[in-house]
């Protein structure tokens, strides 16, 4: 009896062991598998996106080169001499193109958007501040020129981030 009973055991031995095996291979083989299904899918994703990511930091930069005020004064021409009336002009533009790439906020970093919104805030702000010490739209006009022709603008700064990011993306 106790010789049938290791008969049983010797036959019985080597097949669970080679079941466990095969089932742990089998298991191992499908975990990698859906791994680099996975990242096949993620890869994918990731050349679809880049080129809309690419294409919203054009944007962005676009839109950082369109408010800059020196470009901004020349573009604008003002539509009366009263300076108020030449701000509120200059700040609806500005305020315009921000309207016309608001969804790119989706496509960049969050530290890029909140660079473009802090640029364009300290624009209209010294742009208020240029307004108050003149006394025409035409030399509301001159003293832009010569406020923003004399230093380096926030937007140097903002175009440094977006080409910073667009750097890490390629």
């Amino acid at each position: 009896m106790e010789d049938k009973l290791f008969e049983s055991i010797a036959y019985i031995l080597p097949a669970a062991v080679t079941g466990f095996v095969a089932y742990y291979m089998f298991t191992g083989f499908l975990n990698q598998n859906n791994k680099e299904k996975q990242l096949d899918l993620i890869s994918d994703k990731k050349k679809e996106a880049l080129p809309i990511k690419l294409q919203a930091y054009e944007r962005m930069l676009l839109f950082c080169d369109r408010i800059n005020p020196i470009k901004l004064v020349v573009r604008v021409a003002p539509i009366s001499n009263n300076t108020n009336d030449y701000l509120q002009l200059l700040i609806a533009n500005i305020e315009q193109e921000l309207e016309h790439n608001f969804v790119q906020q989706l496509y960049v970093s969050e530290q890029s958007w909140q660079a473009i919104i802090a640029t364009k805030t300290a624009i209209i702000k010294n742009l208020q501040l240029i307004a108050n010490e003149s006394n025409s739209a035409q030399d509301f006009r001159e003293n832009i020129l010569i406020e923003y022709g004399k230093k380096s603008s926030v937007i140097e700064t903002a175009t440094a981030i977006i080409k910073s990011e667009v750097a890490k993306l390629i």
